[in-house]
């Protein structure tokens, strides 16, 4: 299957929302313990301004998944950092979607003066601890039982990748 990426626009609210929610009622990848709203897709875009922010479409026309930039810190010191958020539907996870949306993310980051990714996963998500260690992010840091769902308490763990 041929995928491709476009810039969020509204017509992706709903399908961005639902992708999001299904992590937020099954997971550990996204931190919320209830579902979000559709508020939710103008929070990305407001975070992601000055950012790219992507849908990633199947040659169906299906929205099946998401990422986006954001500024790590307010603060124009931190300006060269960036943080990295990517979702995809589970169904199309194991295909290369998840690189392609780095490469693309780290030639974009490259070209507005950000040389840092971070990264922040959930202890409890094992398939994006592996995919950021293999995708070369050195953990740099755990927050340790900071987070509690589904009545499990988990860690954050900080993922950083220099692309300088």
């Amino acid at each position: 299957m041929n995928y491709e990426l476009a810039d969020l626009v509204e017509r992706d609210r709903k399908a961005i929302v639902s992708i999001f929610n299904h992590y937020v009622e099954h997971s550990f990848a996204a931190y919320p313990d209830e579902p979000v709203t559709d508020t939710f897709f103008d929070r990305i875009l407001e975070m992601s301004k000055g950012y790219p922010a992507v849908s990633i479409k199947a040659e169906t026309g299906e929205v099946v998944g998401f990422g986006f930039l954001h500024a790590f810190h307010p603060a124009t010191t931190f300006r060269r950092t960036a943080e990295i958020t990517y979702f995809l539907l589970p169904e199309h996870t194991g295909k290369g979607l998840g690189n392609r949306l780095l490469a693309y993310f780290i030639q974009k980051a490259r070209g507005i003066g950000v040389d840092n990714l971070l990264a922040s996963v959930s202890s409890l998500n094992e398939q994006s601890l592996r995919f950021h260690a293999r995708a070369g992010f050195e953990r740099c840091g755990t927050f340790r039982a900071v987070g509690r769902k589904l009545d499990r308490e988990f860690d954050v763990v900080w993922f950083q990748k220099r692309l300088s």
